[in-house]
């Protein structure tokens, strides 16, 4: 399960807590996890998910400062132990990516789990491309990895209406570029990446966002969990939850045998 809380959630956070807790995931990534560093709520996060408390089970990842100074770090919980986690944070980033490795049925399966650059398509390619330096290839065709995360970067895939451009302008929307780029997915997906929500659909419901104001709102995606061939080939399904006013962004999960 992937979730972006927003600015860290702590007038929210019961409400989070209490979708945490329904959808239950193995393993949960968690973007804008602001103020969270005394650990406080990651360690209440890991016990809504029945998850024992410590840095085998959960990982904050220190994200790099925005210019204001605000640090939108990247919260990593798993049910089952950790066997790895590494947090990188290099100037290439806007925030940070958190790597962990735990295992699946025996096999070890890898996580990524990140956040983009939220204004820039020129500033997501880069972010993607040096993320793709971490994938050994042979290793990505033949074993379990998972990439979750708001990637803030739009899906040519996904239903979006033939005039996006207008609607995202009518809404003074420029973080895709005009007309809308699709740079950033179009170069995982070219790696192998596949996309979980795309493959094994719950529910026709794919949009986690609604951007822009009152009078013109447009449906949008950049919340997504990217699987490798072997194991996009374990997906059961993928569905998007809605999370009410909880957050801006809706949930996305992804279920693997």
């Amino acid at each position: 399960m992937t979730f972006n809380i927003l600015s860290g959630g702590e007038d929210r956070f019961e409400a989070i807590l209490a979708i945490i807790a329904a959808a239950r995931p193995d393993l949960l990534v968690l973007q804008e996890c602001v103020g969270w560093e005394d650990g406080a709520r990651l360690r209440a996060v890991a016990e809504a998910l029945g998850a024992p408390a410590g840095e085998r089970h959960a990982v904050l990842g220190s994200a790099n400062p925005r210019p204001s100074g605000r640090r939108n770090h990247v919260g990593v919980v798993s049910r089952a132990p950790l066997v790895k986690a590494r947090v990188h944070a290099p100037e290439a980033l806007a925030h940070c990516l958190v790597e962990v490795e735990l295992s699946l049925a025996g096999e070890p399966l890898f996580v990524l789990g990140t956040h983009l650059n939220a204004g820039s398509e020129d500033r997501r390619l880069t972010e993607a491309r040096w993320l793709l330096s971490l994938v050994p290839p042979a290793r990505f065709a033949a074993g379990l990895w998972a990439l979750a995360g708001d990637l803030n970067a739009l899906s040519r895939r996904d239903p979006y209406p033939a005039d996006l451009d207008a609607r995202l302008a009518a809404a003074r929307i420029e973080k895709y570029g005009s007309p809308p780029r699709f740079d950033t997915m179009d170069t995982l997906e070219a790696f192998g990446w596949a996309d979980a929500l795309l493959l094994r659909p719950r529910s026709p419901r794919w949009a986690t966002a609604l951007r822009g104001h009152a009078s013109a709102l447009v449906e949008t995606r950049t919340d997504y969990v990217l699987l490798s061939p072997p194991l996009a080939g374990r997906l059961a399904l993928a569905e998007v939850i809605d999370v009410g006013a909880a957050s801006d962004h809706h949930a996305v999960v992804a279920e693997l045998a």
